[in-house]
């Protein structure tokens, strides 16, 4: 296939009549949105701080109208973004203004429940706890839960490799998946993977988990659903240092003790999410730590005792065992509700999203209030402390001249920070946009070019999700081959709010 170099953005704005008239020929007229006004609600996911209008928005409803509008993309040579929810925190949805946006939200079906092979097939905009609700009457439940829960969709699951309170145990998006069905850049259907354990030959599901929309439209799922546990059970700790909390968590994994989550936040977010959450959080401590513990009852009452001397041992002040399931779902609604609660303090906030070793969680938290002041800004922080996923949650106000900038910059810190304690600048929420021009701090050039080799493999001119995750494009010279342009162009400063 000969390279099809990119058109200059005047000539897709110029075929923008003619592009939307053969969309209106594959879809239904309300689901090719193409006035300004109706637009608007596309132009940004929930990073908001960069905004751009899209060229035209589509809602297909069936596998076939995904495949017939990638193939009129591809045939014009039209950029792709695809979208779920549009909760991504990382700009990964963001739109081109001179792409189509392809939304998937239509997508919305349980297709079906296969509780002999405990799995679930779905269409990509079923929300992830949509997944739960649909078998939780037969004792079954999804693992992986995504604070935004409730509205963020499966597909965009995939996208991020999502993971959420209970991935300590239960493993991220990528442990509970068994099949895709993809629509790649041309229009091709391609199945991976089905309702068996393992795939054969090379695993492109795994490929195509966590590659945010770069290598092809997720178009069904099928996922792993699990048993319910005998026992669930919910500790609270509270520590009069941040230090302590760290340290009581890297003891409970160092002892072999594999909660089902285990949950930490300091003294800000805690009052936040108390003040907006109310759900008698200890005011007075500086660290937070919730701990769920499920298994039989025997095993889950030893590991009570177990994990309760560990907090002892590093200076717990507070600890609270549940004893109801209404009392564990208490401890558990703050957290839920931590962003919101944040975001109730201040105008604005940015919340990262960075990666350590566990080990490292006293030091890195030490940093971040040295960062805190080194930029001016507040930060309150809530993560998955058993696996080292951190989102701190960076205050600013946009209304202030230069206060986007320096919690950009702030941001940006914390991402330098974790990669030099030997994290990663990602554990869910993605690249996207955020994270873009930080990717050299973590990959030299020879990592950055051989992952575009397989963008390039799949999608030879970048039309899909273009300007996302990698800092500079490689023209890939045809499709095959496995070599790309020594030239490189570096994408645009981001459309800001």
């Amino acid at each position: 296939m000969a390279l099809m170099m990119p058109k200059p953005e005047e000539e897709i704005l110029a075929n923008r009549d003619l592009l939307i008239e053969r969309l209106r020929k594959i879809l239904p007229a309300d689901n090719v949105i193409d006035d300004e006004v109706s637009r608007r609600a596309y132009e940004c996911d929930a990073l908001t701080m960069y905004r751009q209008l899209p060229l035209v928005v589509v809602l297909p409803e069936t596998v076939p109208q995904v495949s017939a509008v990638m193939a009129l993309a591809n045939e014009m040579n039209v950029k792709v973004v695809p979208r779920g929810a549009g909760t991504s925190l990382s700009g990964g949805s963001l739109p081109l203004g001179d792409g189509i946006l392809l939304g998937l939200s239509k997508f919305n079906k349980v297709l079906e429940i296969d509780y002999p092979n405990r799995c679930a097939s779905l269409q990509p905009g079923v929300t992830n706890l949509a997944i739960t609700k649909a078998v939780e009457h037969k004792g079954f439940y999804y693992a992986p839960d995504p604070s935004s829960q409730i509205a963020c969709s499966i597909g965009g699951n995939v996208g991020e490799n999502s993971g959420g309170v209970h991935c300590l145990k239960y493993g991220l998006t990528t442990n509970n998946l068994l099949g895709l069905e993809i629509v790649l850049i041309d229009g091709e259907i391609v199945q991976l993977g089905g309702k068996h354990l393992d795939s054969e030959a090379y695993d492109l599901m795994g490929l195509m988990t966590g590659s945010e929309g770069l290598l092809g439209i997720v178009t069904e799922v099928t996922v792993r659903i699990l048993q319910k546990p005998q026992t669930v059970r919910g500790l609270l700790f509270g520590f009069p240092t941040l230090d302590d909390g760290g340290n009581c968590v890297a003891d409970i994994i160092a002892a072999g003790i594999i909660p089902g989550g285990l949950e930490m936040m300091d003294n800000m977010a805690i009052v936040a999410a108390d003040d907006f959450q109310p759900c008698g959080y200890p005011r007075d401590v500086e660290s937070l730590l919730i701990c769920e513990l499920d298994g039989t009852d025997s095993e889950v009452d030893h590991l009570i005792a177990r994990v309760s001397e560990i907090a002892k041992q590093n200076n717990a002040s507070v600890i609270r065992v549940a004893e109801t399931e209404e009392e564990r779902l208490q401890f558990w609604a703050g957290r839920k509700n931590a962003f919101p609660a944040v975001g109730a303090i201040g105008p604005d906030y940015l919340c990262m999203d960075g990666t350590i070793p566990r080990k490292e969680l006293s030091r890195v938290l030490a940093g971040m209030r040295e960062l805190s002041d080194k930029h001016g800004l507040r930060v309150a922080n809530v993560f998955h402390a058993g696996d080292g996923n951190l989102h701190p949650l960076i205050l600013y106000d946009a209304s202030i001249d230069g206060d986007i900038e320096r919690a950009e910059a702030f941001g940006a810190d914390i991402l330098r920070l974790c990669v030099d304690v030997g994290g990663v600048l990602t554990g869910e929420h993605g690249v996207g946009v955020e994270k873009r021009d930080l990717m050299h701090t973590m990959f030299s050039e020879a990592d950055l070019e051989q992952q575009q080799r397989v963008k390039c493999a799949f999608d030879p001119n970048h039309r899909l999700n273009p300007g996302k995750v990698f800092p500079t494009l490689h023209r890939c010279a045809e499709l095959g081959k496995m070599h790309v342009h020594k030239g490189k162009v570096p994408f645009p400063e981001l459309p800001r709010f």
